[in-house]
């Protein structure tokens, strides 16, 4: 991954139509602007519009709903999602959904494509969302899928390599389990996780590098800095020695962990035991030990100095979805925010249920209401 100086080109979603998605029979908009503002009272389909578009990006999007769900219920078993992504070279028609079979289904200008990722050459989408509030007092597990995440938008690969490693390991764990003693098994299931997981680990920490890089240069603004690391075994390893000399020792550690992995049910060293520590920089405070308007604006400072990486990195400004985000802060705060989003030169989506946190961007975003399944456009 290498950071690149030019200036980022800017893909925007200039219409956007649902067919049979969520809350959705039919619905279809055009997009004039950057800042996006989506309103509606609860439970109205704001985050249903937000979950369509992230799942431009590969994985399952931010509710990791099953597709399934994402059909209507009173619908045919399918759904289709498209928009119109206008960038320097024209614009081009990104499309996916569900056949009534339950099949996925992915196209770039009507042409079938076989995964998520080819949409990566066009569009990298980026989200915060009120379920990730409580991410630096909650789980290292859900630390390291957010960590994912920020690497996934800058290498788009990571997601499929992190997949790998651990069907890899559950294999390891199933032939732990079952008692085979046949170490040529084990070895080949070793050599694999390694492979990966040593992959895994240096994508992992060369995103926290970039983004510590991103975070330094602009500590002064309306959000706290965070200072991040990464804390696992294979990663530190990664520090001082080349992949090739930390992934044989990784075999090693793996070979000789046999017994004990077997009587605890799992692998205990690895990639998937490590953790993503983060700071509030100007207290100098463990985040989780900070306040929840504290730990939320740490989060949105980072997000922030996310698509500044992301831009930087790809040479196109990311979509950028937050939901139910502006209902956090003060009103000064919250003008701050807009200020900052303008200046990503990305497009941004918002939600809110209170169309008052918008006013101020009555003449500076495209202000839709999602209501009875239909996205209306407020003058």
């Amino acid at each position: 991954m290498t950071l690149n100086s030019h200036s980022p080109k800017t893909p925007i979603v200039r219409r956007l139509t649902l067919t049979n998605f969520r809350s959705y029979a039919q619905a279809d908009c055009i997009i004039e602007t950057k800042l996006v503002a989506l309103m509606g009272e609860n439970g109205a389909g704001k985050t249903n519009i937000l979950e369509a578009l992230s799942m431009y990006s590969p994985g399952r999007g931010l509710r990791r709903a099953e597709l399934t769900e994402c059909a209507r219920h009173a619908g045919p078993g399918g759904y289709a999602v498209s928009i119109q992504l206008e960038t320097e070279g024209g614009v081009t028609q990104l499309g996916h959904g569900m056949s009534p079979e339950g099949e996925r289904r992915f196209r770039i200008d009507r042409a079938p494509i076989s995964s998520a990722r080819a949409f990566a050459d066009h569009l990298r989408v980026l989200w915060l969302t009120p379920a990730m509030d409580g991410l630096f007092s909650g789980s290292a597990g859900e630390r390291r899928r957010f960590l994912d995440r920020l690497t996934l938008g800058v290498d788009a690969d990571h997601g499929p390599r992190v997949s790998r490693m651990e069907r890899a390991l559950r294999n390891r764990n199933k032939l732990l389990e079952g008692g085979v003693t046949d170490r040529s098994w084990l070895d080949a299931a070793e050599n694999e996780i390694a492979s990966l997981g040593v992959a895994v680990a240096a994508g992992r920490r060369e995103t926290v590098l970039r983004l510590s890089a991103i975070v330094a240069e602009g500590k002064v603004g309306p959000f706290p800095w965070a200072e991040i690391a990464i804390e696992g075994e294979i990663e530190n390893l990664l520090a001082h020695q080349s992949a090739l000399v930390v992934e044989e020792r990784f075999r090693e550690l793996l070979a000789a962990s046999r017994k004990r992995d077997a009587a605890a049910g799992r692998t205990l060293c690895g990639p998937q035991t490590s953790d993503l520590a983060v700071r509030h920089g100007p207290k100098n405070a463990a985040a989780r030990d900070c306040s929840t308007g504290e730990q939320k604006a740490l989060l949105m400072g980072l997000t922030i100095a996310h698509a500044r990486l992301v831009a930087a990195m790809t040479e196109k400004a990311p979509l950028l979805l937050l939901d139910e985000v502006a209902a956090h802060f003060d009103p000064q705060r919250r003008e701050a925010l807009f200020f900052e989003l303008e200046t990503l030169g990305g497009q941004v989506w918002m939600s809110g249920a209170d169309p008052a946190l918008f006013a101020s961007l009555a003449n500076r975003a495209d202000r839709l209401q999602a209501i009875e399944g239909q996205i209306r456009r407020i003058p």
